[in-house]
């Protein structure tokens, strides 16, 4: 099944059963709400015990994959997942503590200075730097949004990194592996190979990830307001997934 071409109505998935699945979750807007500005995404203690119980009662077949940094992602889950997938599955720490990571692109630098500039017109543009790419957020400047999504796709064809569509950011990262490629790379490792794979995600970057997990036997779940999707099944919003999660322990 591919992304719809409509908006369709999906079910909410059936409750989680524990013993068999691999779980991959998204943090923005599928752990944590989308917040104005990345650096406004704290800690919260409902999450981190919730991630603490999942990770003991699934063995280990847990891990986050998200687009922050992979320093970011602990600071906000106070190093409670072990297995992370980090700028969309440029950096990943396997169950058993190992990176994997590309070298940044030789134009990304240039890059990021071409945003910073084009970010300076309005003061609710911002420019997060993450080593393997940099995103333009204009979240808090929507009349932006035409000329930033032009912006990066300028400096993508000119310097050859990848744009990475988002929620109310254009990035422009590194090319290499996705989130896919993260969810294939982890279910070929122990302790999740076996398991039957399942992906929260609520962005167009989760997309990839719902797909691996489709492929792999197992599905999607598409956390928000329903869209095009390829997730098999529908959860309202982060509150919503959270609950859903705490009803498996």
């Amino acid at each position: 099944m591919s992304i719809e071409e409509v908006t369709v109505q999906l079910p909410a998935p059936k409750p989680l059963a524990l013993r068999d699945c691999a779980l991959f979750l998204d943090l923005d807007g599928t752990l944590a709400p989308i917040a104005a500005r990345p650096q406004d995404v704290r800690p919260d203690p409902r999450r981190t015990d919730l991630l603490e119980r999942l990770a003991e009662q699934l063995e280990g077949r847990l891990a986050v994959i998200t687009g922050r940094t992979l320093e970011d992602a602990d600071r906000i889950l106070e190093g409670r997942v072990g297995a992370i997938a980090a700028v969309h599955g440029l950096i990943r720490r396997d169950a058993q503590g190992t990176l994997h990571a590309h070298a940044p692109h030789p134009r990304l630098a240039e890059a990021a200075e071409a945003l910073r500039r084009f970010a300076a017109r309005d003061s609710g543009l911002l420019v997060e730097e993450k080593g393997l790419s940099v995103a333009l957020h204009f979240r808090l400047a929507r009349h932006c949004a035409d000329a930033a999504r032009a912006c990066a796709r300028r400096l993508a064809a000119e310097t050859g990194l990848t744009v990475q569509d988002g929620d109310m950011v254009e990035e422009l990262r590194t090319p290499g592996p996705t989130k896919a490629d993260s969810v294939r790379a982890f279910m070929a490792e122990p302790p999740f190979a076996g398991a039957t794979p399942v992906f929260l995600g609520d962005d167009i970057t989760d997309e990839n990830g719902f797909a691996a997990a489709r492929e792999l036997g197992g599905a999607g779940i598409l956390v928000g307001a329903p869209r095009p999707t390829g997730a098999r099944y529908r959860l309202p919003g982060v509150e919503a997934a959270l609950a859903w999660l705490e009803a498996a322990l």
